[in-house]
């Protein structure tokens, strides 16, 4: 969208195959540098967090001092690069996707393995002392209403802008009428996420025998096995992107409950359900901040889950439905729009 808008690319990036810089990006960038991140005991700190450390790279600073292009960060992740550039010269925006220290302590909630959740905690708690001291000059895009309030009032930061989540659905593609089955998808080698999943096959589709599908990358086999313990029940593994939206459009509801007490961000699955599916049923940590609530069924417990479930399972989705959502979410999501929102900052 930025080229379409008259904005000139020169994409700096860190490759993590050896495959080299995908043929799609040349048509939109002016040029593109490939760096290394390090990895593993080369890009630890003891006082920096590891998403920082491992990403600051003398090439790619000694790049960046050619010239004083505006500059987009991408995360917080890339911001450590900050303190060996004269940005006096040069305006710097920060892509926020969520409040990073909080998401890796709730990583940390999540995790049963015990190097993980100590390397989870250990991040997170470098994040909080990394972010107080985040560059004041710089404008911090935030994805998430309750994100530029924490980075407002918590950690003291000036200019924070609420720019919404850039997601592929630019138009709601939901159809009237009945699906067949309820469906829970994401990244299943997240730990919330095979949390949730197993929350829903233990305490919801015990208590129901509505047909359930879990969808997802990367599941784990205690997982896959406890999916298929019911006949009502079962889990596809690493479906294709078309396999996915096919799954989210045609079930009957979309069943996305979120553990994260104090979640920050967007959740895209969410969009993706709103976008492409039928009646969709949250918990209110995965709405939080979103201004979607209206879109949504809302279920506090197992038992709340599994009523609604029964109460929707045989009601159409209608046309009124649909068209609340265009409304709530055509202004919020349009990418053109609020890709326009960045160009004051960065011309």
């Amino acid at each position: 969208m930025f080229k379409k808008l008259g904005v000139l690319i020169h994409l700096h990036y860190f490759s993590y195959n050896e495959r080299g810089t995908p043929n799609e990006l040349n048509q939109f960038c002016e040029t593109i540098h490939i760096y290394k991140r390090k990895t593993g005991i080369q890009g630890f700190s003891l006082k920096l967090p590891y998403i920082v450390a491992s990403r600051i790279n003398d090439e790619l600073i000694n790049d960046l001092k050619k010239d004083e292009h505006p500059i987009l960060l991408e995360g917080v992740h890339c911001t450590g690069i900050l303190p060996f550039l004269d940005i006096s010269k040069r305006k710097v925006v920060v892509r926020m996707h969520n409040e990073e220290s909080t998401y890796y302590r709730e990583l940390a909630r999540s995790e049963k393995k015990i190097l993980k959740k100590l390397y989870f905690r250990n991040e997170s708690r470098l994040l909080k002392k990394y972010n107080h001291h985040l560059p004041k000059d710089c404008m911090y895009a935030c994805v998430s209403k309750e994100d530029v309030l924490v980075l407002k009032n918590h950690y003291y930061l000036p200019h924070v802008e609420f720019i919404p989540t850039f997601p592929d659905w630019q138009q709601v593609n939901s159809e009237e009428g009945a699906g067949n089955f309820c469906l829970y998808h994401g990244n299943l080698s997240v730990p919330e996420n095979e949390k949730a999943a197993k929350w829903l096959l233990q305490k919801v589709f015990t208590k129901i025998k509505t047909p359930l599908v879990i969808a997802g990358k990367n599941p784990s086999a205690s997982l896959e096995k406890q999916a298929h313990l019911f006949q009502h029940t079962c889990l596809v593994a690493n479906p294709s992107g078309t396999e996915m939206n096919e799954l989210v459009n045609k079930a009957h509801i979309n069943i996305l409950p979120c553990f994260n007490k104090n979640t920050t961000g967007i959740r895209l699955k969410l969009l993706h359900a709103l976008f492409e599916g039928k009646h969709c049923i949250v918990n209110e940590p995965m709405v939080s901040g979103t201004g979607l609530q209206d879109a949504c069924h809302i279920a506090t417990s197992a038992n709340a889950f599994a009523s609604v479930i029964l109460q929707l399972y045989h009601q159409p989705f209608t046309e009124e439905e649909i068209i609340l959502r265009k409304r709530l979410l055509a202004d919020t999501y349009d990418v053109e729009k609020n890709t326009m929102k960045f160009i004051p900052y960065l011309w």
